[in-house]
């Protein structure tokens, strides 16, 4: 029955037939909702998902997260395949295409953040942020990412790519460097819980004082190759952290930093003037530890205006 069903699909898929693969989605998931709840039903059905996404004219692909179907037949935004479905059909039309067709809030927003991480201008052709995150890239966003690597590159029949998370990259520009032994830690600051937020597996410390002070609370009296590099080439492995699970996309790192700039600018929300005048001021001092994974991040990030430095720090094993 399984390979029959997987033949049908395959055939459906080679003539085009995106309304009839829709509509075997949702049932599909409508059917593993009622046995096995959400969670399972989303990972069942998430490889189809991705072909519909990937392949399917817009018309038919925004009408994964459409409800209209009944309940249970909607993907969420953390349904996944190697990345959020979302995303993947993000990658695939232009905001002028799908902004007509896009219904779901919140798919909307993360669609449009995906577009404007892939290098669209949405600040006049889209509705505002309801937080305040730009809709066009700020220059310091642009600088430090390799060519198409700001969001993952998603192939037709399922995987993706996507560039490798490490902070820092190289040791060029490096030189010895002993932290200092921990002094007094400030805890409850909100851009601490923002910074923390970005990536569950890394460790976050904020200190008064530099940068290497922060890199010593979680390295304490370690010497390491470390040094200072600007908060451009910092940006994109803080964004792919924020987006290191498959469930996330690049849009949900992008957010989840400008809300934690906003907090170490000391607003209530990512301001983009407040975000832009610390980017400007900020120093940024990373490190290597002899430790290291494959997927790490070491970076304390230093305001001179406030005094005020937070280290992030941790490897993502996969």
């Amino acid at each position: 029955m399984i390979a029959y069903e997987e033949h049908r699909l395959r055939t459906l898929v080679e003539d085009g037939r995106w309304p009839e693969l829709l509509g075997s989605y949702r049932q599909a998931r409508a059917v593993a909702v009622a046995r096995a709840g959400e969670e399972r039903a989303a990972a069942v059905t998430a490889p189809l998902g991705h072909l519909i996404a990937y392949a399917a004219p817009p018309e038919v692909a925004v009408r994964l997260f459409d409800p209209d179907g009944g309940p249970g037949t909607a993907a969420g935004v953390a349904d996944h395949d190697s990345g959020p479905l979302w995303e993947v059909l993000a990658t695939r039309h232009s905001w002028l295409r799908l902004a007509p067709l896009l219904g779901p809030a919140r798919v909307r927003r993360l669609v449009a953040h995906t577009r404007v991480l892939l290098g669209d201008d949405l600040s006049h052709g889209a509705e505002p942020d309801p937080e305040g995150v730009p809709l066009v890239l700020e220059p310091w966003e642009c600088a430090g990412w390799g060519e198409g690597t700001r969001v993952r590159d998603y192939l037709p029949r399922g995987g993706s790519r996507s560039a490798l998370l490490t902070l820092p990259a190289t040791r060029e520009g490096l030189g010895p460097v002993l932290l200092p032994e921990p002094g007094g830690r400030l805890r409850g600051q909100r851009a601490t819980r923002a910074l923390a937020a970005l990536a569950e597996w890394a460790e976050v410390a904020c200190v008064r004082g530099p940068a290497p002070q922060a890199a010593g609370q979680l390295a304490p009296g370690r010497r390491v190759t470390g040094g200072y590099l600007p908060f451009a080439i910092a940006y994109p492995v803080l964004v792919q952290a924020g987006s290191a699970e498959r469930s996330q996309g690049s849009a949900d790192g992008r957010l989840a930093l400008w809300r934690a700039l906003g907090a170490m600018a000391g607003g209530e929300g990512p301001n983009r003037v407040e975000v832009n005048a610390l980017v400007a001021r900020m120093r940024c001092f990373t490190w290597c530890d002899p430790a290291d994974d494959l997927r790490h991040v070491h970076v304390a990030m230093e305001d001179p205006a406030t005094g005020l430095s937070w280290a992030v720090s941790g490897s993502d094993e996969p």
